[in-house]
């Protein structure tokens, strides 16, 4: 896979070597075990897979190369590179300047920017509706697009099934950049419906079966349908693409629903299955299938407790506290200032994004058992802060050379 010039700031070397190790070990990735690091009285116990992605190594790859090639220009962002604080900051303090936040609520008129700024569009992709509005300003997108490739692959497969007259339901969060932006591809090609989760899959399968009347689908799923989307004939064939950094097994969960309801309405077997349901198979991208299912393996592990680290409104990071909160206590963080003491630690719900203190959160076990992951858009050099502090609360930093070595 291409190698990325990213800044050394967000690199850890610690964790590169890590992960070198563990790819020369492994280079098949089947082991999802995770990489333990011994420092006596706390044991840490790193996911086998976490951190930037392809998509955000290339995203920040182009946008930092933009910046130092034209100096004399302004230079504005969509909306968030990726979700993450800190190279969004970082991106600020060189003078990016951001259009919208991340639910596309305006920050700076588009009627401010002229075709002699340059506008970047962000990992998660934009909608067509938005490209048209720079083009229409004279403002090149292709050259400044960082869309993520596997984003893009999404739309791609939303367009092959759209040509053989499936409608298309997207499983995503409406609000999310990423998810509006699919909606938008797809809905220019096709019938499109957004379902959120299982809940709102199952009362799309009720209108599939006739079970509600038709009237109803257009309160319930408010602004989430195409235009001109007709609830009596636009379920009849469909297929199932989503957002890339949903939870894979809620997203397959969703499909085998929509299929079996398609399959068991419509009397089909699987000769005929394809008249009315589209093969799209999996379009969860390689990363968040990959940092999924090293939490997966990582839970088998005996654990006090896990910290997931990265943004708060990161989807895939979100997911990964979600999987790690259904097996041992859960601290979400963003940056290592957030474990306050060796007894407080500041962290997010992930389904509320509040911020709260638990108190006596390391508990007195010795040693300590800690899980660690972080998300596909937190740098490595986040999580070594992480380490780091909690070696400090722990007086072992000392031996962190010697753990190190083992990875040399």
């Amino acid at each position: 896979m291409k190698q990325f010039n990213v800044p050394s700031i967000y690199r850890s070397d610690l964790i590169s070597a890590i992960k070198n190790k563990r790819r020369l070990q492994d280079k098949l990735k089947k082991d999802f075990s995770p990489t333990l690091l011994d420092f006596g009285t706390v044991q840490i116990f790193l996911a086998r897979h976490f951190g930037f992605c392809y998509g955000v190594e290339n995203a920040i790859e182009i946008a930092f190369n933009i910046i130092e090639a034209h100096p004399d220009r302004q230079i504005y962002l969509l909306s968030e590179m990726i979700h993450n604080p800190q190279v969004n900051a970082d991106l600020a303090q060189r003078g990016v300047k951001f259009l919208q936040d991340t639910y596309g609520r305006q920050l700076i008129g588009f009627d401010q920017i002229t075709a002699e700024d340059i506008v970047v569009i962000p990992a998660f992709g934009t909608t067509l509706e938005v490209e048209a509005l720079l083009h229409s300003k004279g403002i090149q997108t292709e050259k400044y697009n960082t869309t993520c490739p596997f984003v893009e692959k999404v739309w791609n497969r939303s367009e092959q099934i759209a040509r053989k007259g499936y409608s298309i339901v997207v499983h995503g969060k409406p609000r999310h950049e990423e998810t509006r932006a699919t909606f938008s591809h797809a809905s220019a090609k096709t019938p499109t419906v957004i379902v959120n989760d299982m809940h709102e899959a199952t009362l799309l399968a009720e209108f599939i079966r006739g079970q509600r009347p038709s009237s109803q689908f257009y309160e319930l799923f408010k602004g989430k349908y195409s235009e001109g989307f007709d609830v009596n004939k636009d379920l009849m064939s469909l297929g199932v693409v989503n957002q890339t950094t949903q939870l894979a097994s809620e997203t397959q969960a969703i499909s085998d629903f929509l299929k079996k309801t398609i399959k068991e309405h419509y009397q089909l077997d699987d000769t005929n299955l394809a008249d009315h349901f589209a093969d799209t198979r999996d379009t969860l991208c390689y990363a968040t299938n990959d940092n999924q299912s090293a939490v997966s393996g990582m839970l088998d592990t005996d654990a006090d407790f896990a910290i997931v680290v990265g943004g708060y409104n990161s989807s895939n990071t979100s997911h990964l506290v979600e999987l790690c909160a259904e097996k041992l206590p859960t601290y979400f963080i963003n940056h290592a200032s957030r474990i306050l003491s060796a007894r407080e630690i500041e962290t997010c719900d992930w389904k509320t994004k509040q911020i709260s203190r638990v108190a006596d959160f390391m508990g007195d076990k010795r040693p300590a058992k800690i899980l660690i992951t972080s998300g596909a858009s937190c740098p490595d050099s986040i999580v070594q802060e992480v380490i780091y502090r909690l070696l400090d609360l722990f007086n072992c930093k000392d031996k962190i050379h010697q753990v190190a070595a083992q990875f040399g």
